[in-house]
């Protein structure tokens, strides 16, 4: 079986600073936008990989989404426990002196881990975590 993952899914409130923070900040590249207002619904990736994206998303723009659905998720949004997304790369330090020096939200300095990885983490202008790991 040849399975791939395409595309992952986080929500955003603010169309402009997540596209910020994805393209200007992590340096992907944007593939798609559309829509208009905070019902954007924004693809990015990174360079050099157009099989694998990231779709920014309005959390509630489903119909199917109750008012208490809704509130529910602008609560999870607000304290960051909704959307994650791991990333990796060859130079965890590297990247988070880069973080750093934005206005990101750190959540955690780069750290070696017990499985094998060094690591940091940091919230999205929506609070999604975004953490990055560095296999050793």
């Amino acid at each position: 079986m040849d399975i791939t993952i395409h595309a992952s899914f986080l929500p955003h409130d603010d169309p402009d600073a997540s596209l910020a923070f994805y393209r200007d900040i992590l340096g992907f590249e944007v593939r798609n936008d559309v829509g208009h207002g905070t019902m954007r619904w924004i693809t990015v990736g990174p360079v050099g990989q157009p099989e694998t994206s990231i779709v920014l998303h309005p959390p509630t723009a489903d119909p199917g989404v109750t008012d208490d659905e809704r509130r529910t998720i602008a609560e999870m949004m607000a304290k960051g426990t909704y959307g994650m997304i791991l990333l990796s790369t060859s130079d965890v330090d590297a990247a988070f002196e880069r973080l750093q020096a934005t206005d990101a939200e750190v959540v955690q300095e780069p750290t070696d881990q017990p499985y094998g990885v060094r690591d940091c983490a940091f919230r999205d202008p929506a609070g999604n975590m975004v953490r990055i790991n560095q296999k050793r």
